[in-house]
């Protein structure tokens, strides 16, 4: 009895001598994308906590913030990670927290710590333009130099959004046998693209009817960010004064939101609102049917697009001498104009931490005409607006062309465009054409990077010319 009392004794006065370890870590051989904001470490037991995030590494770097709930440890990424790349995690050296309490005496140590974790490859969507690829939707994999061709040759495709996990694409399309002149047929689909949240691959070109057109027209759409909300644009064919937006939702049936014909509109990410232009300004309308407008603004003509978290919006706004206004308006009542041009703004995107604005813009230029009358033509152009000193700095040249789409990657580390050449005239029948109805008779891509290195860069950085012909390109998320 005596030797088992001093055993405990000595026990109690040494100490668990057991090493703590990490439970759980929550992006073990996953598979994450841009979506994907904050992992979390669980601990066996109470951790000094000092010791742990001044230990904890991850290779390549990636920036981040920690915070803490008990034995749990929150790691939020200040900035999305490199798509293509793998990270490896690791922690030795951390301490389990002492008994008298943090940071007064050194405990166990942890148990060496190694983990891995996959981003999605870098991959993009288009729509081709040559031989058997015209008209059809094409996810390329830039990290695998991969082509699939997702749609069958008999729809024509007009546009297309992706889902969050990447493994569908929502699109439009018009029967190709099915296009006499003057008629608008186009469906909505849905198709898998072979890919699935995990990184794995699994079935793809797999169609799915959403929306028919026998008795309305589909005019433009939109998916909300969640991708369980749809909203498209419907005009009745048999009652032409019936035109207006239908929210469809998962397992539901069509619904009018009656009354909001406008035009152009976009999706919030809060996916319950839109904004949407209308003759006064912009309109910010509940999907809620019978709702009225949650808020109005009639300083401005149009909404480009939102941040990701949905704080701030990117405006157009249309001058009294004729000059156009890019605004950064957010949810806190700022209203800033950001750049002013004399031509068009085309586009403007938010980079993924919401920091920067690219803009496509143009600036109109005075040319001599044929009679020594002066003419005058607009230069398109791609620039980077930082949101915290609003300075425009020009990035590249484009071709002289309005019709330019343009995409960030999700990681916010490249920019693609085309470069679209079209045929003067009235379009054939069964012509792939622009959004203001101009023949296209091919079409290129092009990659630009975009670093902290290359946007301080006096020297502009060059694109690279993709070996793709295509048109509309997107980022897979």
């Amino acid at each position: 009895m005596a030797m088992l009392l001093l055993f405990i004794a000595i026990l109690i006065g040494t100490g668990d001598h057991a090493s703590p370890k990490i439970k759980e870590f929550s992006w073990e051989n996953q598979t994450i994308g841009a979506e994907d904001t904050a992992f979390t470490l669980t601990f066996s037991r109470p951790m000094d906590r000092a010791s742990v995030e001044s230990n904890l590494q991850t290779d390549p770097l990636l920036p981040g913030k920690i915070s803490w709930t008990g034995r749990k440890m929150v790691y939020t990424l200040i900035k999305p990670p490199s798509y293509g790349k793998e990270y490896e995690v690791k922690l030795e050296r951390a301490y389990q927290q002492f008994a008298g309490g943090e940071g007064k005496r050194q405990g166990n140590p942890i148990k060496p710590f190694k983990s891995n974790f996959k981003v999605r490859d870098r991959a993009f969507a288009y729509i081709g333009v040559d031989a058997s690829e015209k008209g059809r939707l094409i996810l390329y994999n830039l990290t695998r130099k991969t082509k699939l061709i997702l749609t069958p040759e008999q729809l024509v495709v007009t546009d297309f959004k992706f889902y969050p996990q990447g493994d569908r694409i929502l699109f439009s399309a018009e029967p190709l046998l099915d296009r006499p002149p003057g008629t608008f047929n186009q469906q909505i689909y849905t198709v898998t693209t072979g890919l699935n949240a995990s990184g794995s691959n699994s079935k793809f070109g797999e169609l799915k009817l959403v929306l028919d057109s026998q008795a309305y027209q589909n005019l433009r759409f939109d998916l909300s960010a969640d991708g369980k909300t749809i909203v498209v644009q419907r005009l009745n064919r048999s009652n032409l004064s019936e035109f207006g937006l239908w929210v469809l939702r998962d397992g539901q049936v069509p619904l009018s939101l009656g009354g909001q014909p406008g035009g152009d509109f976009i999706l919030a990410p809060d996916g319950v609102s839109l904004a949407i232009a209308q003759e006064q300004g912009v309109a910010i309308l509940s999907l809620n049917p019978g709702e009225k407008a949650l808020d109005f603004l009639p300083k401005f003509g149009t909404v480009l697009s939102f941040s990701r978290d949905g704080g701030a919006a990117a405006m157009v706004k249309f001058n009294t001498d004729y000059t156009k206004s890019l605004y950064y308006v957010n949810n806190q009542g700022v209203q800033k104009e950001i750049a002013r041009t004399s031509g068009s703004v085309l586009d403007a995107k938010f980079d993924p931490t919401g920091t920067s604005v690219y803009a496509l813009l143009t600036d109109l230029q005075q040319i001599k005409g044929e009679q020594e009358e002066d003419q005058y033509q607009e230069q398109p152009y791609l620039a980077a607006i930082d949101l915290e000193n609003p300075k425009l700095k020009p990035l590249l040249l484009l071709p002289q062309q309005r019709d330019i789409q343009m995409t960030i990657s999700p990681d916010g580390l490249g920019i693609l465009f085309d470069q679209v050449v079209t045929t003067p005239g009235i379009p054939p029948d069964r012509a792939l054409t622009t959004n203001d109805g101009q023949a296209i008779s091919t079409s290129q891509l092009w990659f630009l990077p975009i670093n902290a290195a290359n946007l301080q860069a006096t020297v502009p950085v060059q694109p690279e010319k993709l070996p793709l012909a295509g048109f509309h390109p997107r980022w897979l998320p």
